[in-house]
């Protein structure tokens, strides 16, 4: 009888302990603990995490302009043996198990869209093409720091606004100009296997904004200067032999403050995802200028 009883008891606790950890997780409520915001549920959920012999712990920028609180690091632990390689996998357990609220953004995982480029241990890049332990590495207990893009707006979380980074790609008029109208549309607008080649190295840019915003004069001059990304792909139109406005889209980016805030420090073509070269772009842009209007 004593032994029924003790079990009666125990059962009862853990019943207790359990409703308070939904009731918890339901109100998600904020508190400050050991310098970090953190869920009350989620403490529950760290103790029981860290029982494993492989956590990682993460530490997420959060911020919702809907609640009255600055912005704040919450720290999430995953056991890495359920958890796939990438960054991506781990925010997404996240986002699935721990933290409802969290937000960015992710499309096709596999570094084509570039829809979750955000800062990962003070590096821009893809979420989904970071591995949590880069192969070869040896595991660290580091945390890993996940932010949004430096020096931009902050929609929600992990979320940047790209108002402005799309508003200067479409400045550059990013399609295919001929001085005649084609009537004639069973021919295609053939060029050279020698022209084409010259667009290896800029058609492959997904516009994540990685180097952009990984660029100094970027971020004292987003609302005048253009940025390697937006200006590589201006590149990429002034050198398709198949395009008639050469000189004049070349006129219009020689400007002060569109082109020559561009001071070489190359952020840019070293932290690409995509292994491009910005960098090289914009100096093929500013010789062509020197070249041919000057």
């Amino acid at each position: 009888r004593l032994v029924l009883a003790a079990s009666k008891r125990t059962a009862q606790r853990s019943a207790e302990v359990g409703s308070r950890v939904a009731r918890m997780l339901r109100q998600g409520a904020v508190m400050r603990a050991s310098s970090r915001w953190v869920t009350p549920a989620r403490r529950v959920l760290s103790s029981s995490a860290a029982a494993g012999e492989n956590v990682k712990y993460f530490q997420i920028y959060r911020y919702d302009p809907e609640q009255n609180q600055k912005p704040y690091m919450a720290t999430y632990p995953i056991d890495l043996d359920d958890c796939g390689p990438m960054v991506l996998d781990a925010l997404l357990k996240i986002k699935n198990e721990q933290d409802p609220g969290l937000t960015f953004r992710r499309s096709c995982r596999e570094g084509i869209c570039g829809s979750c480029a955000m800062n990962i241990n003070g590096t821009n890049t893809l979420a989904c093409l970071c591995y949590i332990t880069p192969p070869g590495e040896a595991k660290s207990a580091k945390p890993i720091k996940i932010t949004p893009l430096p020096h931009m707006y902050v929609i929600k979380d992990l979320v940047p606004d790209m108002t402005n980074f799309y508003d200067q790609y479409k400045s550059i008029q990013p399609w295919l100009k001929t001085k005649q109208a084609k009537t004639d549309f069973s021919v295609e607008h053939l060029q050279s296997k020698v022209d084409r080649k010259k667009l290896d190295g800029m058609y492959e840019c997904i516009l994540c904004a990685c180097c952009s915003t990984s660029c100094p004069s970027y971020w004292w001059n987003a609302d005048t200067y253009l940025g390697p990304a937006v200006l590589m792909q201006a590149y990429r139109w002034i050198e398709d032999s198949r395009d008639e406005f050469r000189a004049d889209r070349l006129a219009q980016l020689d400007d002060a403050f569109k082109l020559y805030r561009c001071h070489t420090i190359m952020n840019c073509s070293k932290t690409c995802p995509k292994h491009l070269n910005p960098g090289k772009a914009v100096a093929s842009i500013k010789k062509a200028i020197a070249d041919e209007l000057h």
